[in-house]
């Protein structure tokens, strides 16, 4: 494929057959859409050497092109992460499916009964980068929603992608879910992903998850709705009643467990009542992450590089942070605001009054209290995985699962009524 046209014509005839699949899959019962999906994961364990071979592939590729540690991270995969892969698909299996639950119901003075009840919200494009979980996340949760997926993973991981979508239909096929209920866009061409943001009509949503670059490019294109956050820009804010241990353990973990996730701190912000900021720099600085300072903090803790005004807007996805001191908790919550990117931001304070005013100040799609920033995951939720974090205000926030992917329409009952 080489040009709009042929991939214009291409993401048409998938969303023809997806359009076809999502009608079935709406209708489904949800124990036959559970038992698809625990297939799906028992294909995906019994499949794992042929995918981490073809992981390995991608590997080698990716590392000889240059990628970058953080989306190498991202990449990689092993017995372990495959596993964890599995288990999500089977986890999303056992969960409340949201298809038909009443929202809420009235009745009318003239006797009309209203409900609404949540719906499939219909065929979802999801384009990604780097990440090979994301094509059984994304696929499950779409097709246990009730929705068809189109998945169009980056080139990285095209044999990966590709290993894994195989492995996942073929179980949600002997379960009874139409083949096309999950598809994968067979070409890295990019002229796909512009095919699929005009795809109007053929597409009901689209969520892209990757780099800045890709979801910018996402949100300026797209002629469909789209579900997306652009950065992570995290912040753990130390409070002067903050016990020390748990501060450090907090940071260090929320920075340093994976560097390369969208819920790794990028900024720590302590209070210039706390009286160990040096440990928190020394604790970073142990675990092998570079710390960048505003004027404060180096006035305290001297030798430390001075930040730019560029890191407090960086999401670094490195072992990197920004680190400054701030003027309470007023000081903290007007950082953030300037800063942040509305993903996730924490406080570690022994207060529990302060930590309300922060709770509910700070507007983030996740916000936190004595813990790290790293629990900023579906599947940590009890979501049983993800299909992405949304930072908007609309329809979804933060992590996306379930019932993030379904709408709602109303239901009327009358007995003869007419408006006359």
């Amino acid at each position: 494929m080489t040009d709009d046209v042929s991939a214009a014509a291409l993401i048409a005839d998938m969303g023809r057959r997806a359009r076809a699949a999502a009608t079935l899959l709406a209708a489904m019962p949800s124990a036959d859409k559970a038992h698809a999906l625990t297939l799906g994961a028992e294909r995906i364990r019994a499949a794992s050497a042929g995918i981490l071979a073809a992981n390995a592939d991608d590997m080698a590729a990716a590392e000889a092109n240059g990628l970058s540690p953080a989306m190498l991270d991202r990449l990689r995969l092993d017995e372990a992460r495959v596993a964890a892969m599995a288990d999500g698909v089977a986890a999303i299996a056992t969960l409340d499916d949201p298809v038909g639950t009443v929202i809420s119901e009235s009745a009318r003075p003239n006797g009309l009964h209203l409900s609404r009840v949540r719906v499939p919200i219909g065929v979802i494009g999801i384009i990604y980068e780097s990440r090979p979980n994301v094509t059984a996340d994304a696929g499950a949760l779409a097709a246990m929603a009730g929705n068809a997926a189109i998945l169009r993973g980056g080139s990285e991981a095209a044999r990966s992608n590709a290993a894994i979508h195989t492995a996942l239909v073929a179980g949600l096929v002997a379960g009874g879910m139409p083949a096309d209920a999950v598809q994968l866009v067979p070409t890295t061409d990019r002229a796909a992903v512009g095919a699929m943001l005009q795809a109007d009509g053929v597409l009901d949503l689209v969520v892209p998850r990757g780099g800045k670059g890709l979801v910018a490019r996402v949100q300026a294109e797209a002629r469909v709705p789209v579900l997306a956050h652009l950065d992570g820009i995290n912040h753990v804010f130390v409070h002067a009643a903050a016990d020390p241990a748990m501060a450090r353990r907090i940071v260090v973990d929320a920075k340093m467990r994976r560097t390369g996730v969208c819920g790794a701190m990028e900024t720590l912000l302590i209070d210039r009542g706390f009286g160990d900021a040096g440990g928190l720099v020394r604790a970073l600085q142990d675990s092998g992450c570079a710390v960048r300072a505003g004027p404060g903090l180096r006035a305290v803790v001297p030798g430390l590089e001075a930040a730019s005004d560029s890191d407090w807007d960086t999401e670094y996805l490195d072992a990197i942070a920004s680190a400054e001191l701030v003027d309470g908790l007023g000081g903290a919550v007007a950082h953030i605001a300037a800063h942040g990117s509305h993903h996730t931001d924490a406080i570690v304070t022994k207060d529990a009054a302060v930590a309300a005013r922060f709770l509910a100040s700070v507007d983030s799609a996740i916000v936190m209290w004595n813990a790290s920033t790293q629990f900023a995951d579906g599947g940590e939720f009890g979501l049983g995985g993800e299909i992405g974090i949304a930072t908007g205000r609309l329809h979804a926030r933060g992590p996306v699962a379930l019932e993030g992917l379904t709408t709602y329409k109303w239901l009327v009952q009358g007995t003869g009524q007419v408006r006359g």
